[in-house]
């Protein structure tokens, strides 16, 4: 048989050539960014979604700023001259853990009403559709941190490490956020139902921010088995390393912590999310 029979031989039967296998991944990129975009123009299409879900955040801003600060700042660590500066970083990471939950909201939604299935009969790598509505959340989720930003700067917020240190803050938070939305993704593949979804992907986020550092520190905690927790939490982490990076406070051992765990996210979830939608 010839060279060029035998290429078309192996063609026909499944297998790709060597340039097409060695394009695999750059096309998968590709749909990944097409399927992103769609799920941005979708967000930006619906103005009262996009007002809503910048609201909240911007509520605890407010809220835990003012209502509690007189409560919490006895109890608060060393280099924190007000409750704001210690519960700011901590927002951003607890909003953007809730942000991430509309990850399995929209993809259960996108299920039900047959989109998923539309899409997965094009010729488009099976990974860029999760790929895709990930990294649109991962931006919706920067947007609203940089709006809770500005809100934190009027009433009286500061980055007191620079502007390098403030990036780096947010970037933690973008990385672990983008981990977390890899297991809400698993979530609304295992759950049936958008409303289900919602509904078990809070039972997953409430916990996971609560019980952490985000709104006081966990040496203030009562229940020793629970500080242990808070203490240990991925949350815990994140919120530390995007607090001493901002304000005050360690930096490497959470930063580490935070990297350590988005590592495991990613590890365990992408794979079994992939394998589940597939």
């Amino acid at each position: 048989m010839s060279t060029t029979a035998q290429r078309r031989s192996g063609l026909f039967a499944g297998e790709a050539p060597p340039r097409v296998q060695r394009s695999r991944w750059r096309a998968a990129l590709h749909d990944g960014w097409v399927i992103a975009k769609r799920n941005l123009k979708h967000f930006t299409r619906k103005p009262r979604l996009l007002v809503f879900s910048t609201i909240q955040p911007v509520m605890f801003v407010l809220l835990f700023a003012f209502v509690f600060d007189g409560a919490v700042r006895g109890a608060l660590p060393a280099g924190f001259a007000s409750y704001l500066a210690y519960v700011m970083p901590g927002i951003f990471v607890q909003s953007t853990a809730f942000r991430m939950t509309q990850t399995a909201v929209g993809l259960a939604e996108d299920l039900e009403k047959g989109v998923i299935d539309r899409i997965r009969s094009m010729p488009v790598a099976r990974s860029s559709v999760l790929v895709g509505r990930t990294f649109a959340d991962l931006v919706r989720g920067l947007v609203v941190i940089v709006l809770m930003v500005a809100i934190g700067l009027l009433v009286g917020f500061r980055f007191e490490r620079g502007l390098a240190s403030a990036i780096a803050s947010l970037l933690v938070v973008g990385v672990f956020g983008y981990a977390l939305s890899w297991l809400f993704v698993y979530v609304a593949l295992t759950v049936p139902g958008a409303e289900s979804t919602q509904a078990a992907s809070f039972v997953f986020a409430f916990p996971l921010t609560f019980i952490s550092s985000v709104f006081v520190p966990t040496r203030t905690y009562s229940i020793d088995w629970l500080a242990v927790i808070a203490r240990n939490s991925p949350v815990t982490a994140a919120a530390d390393a995007a607090r001493g990076l901002a304000v005050a406070g360690p930096i490497v051992e959470p930063l580490l912590h935070t990297l350590a765990w988005s590592a495991a996210l990613l590890v365990i979830f992408v794979p079994l999310s992939i394998a589940r939608f597939r």
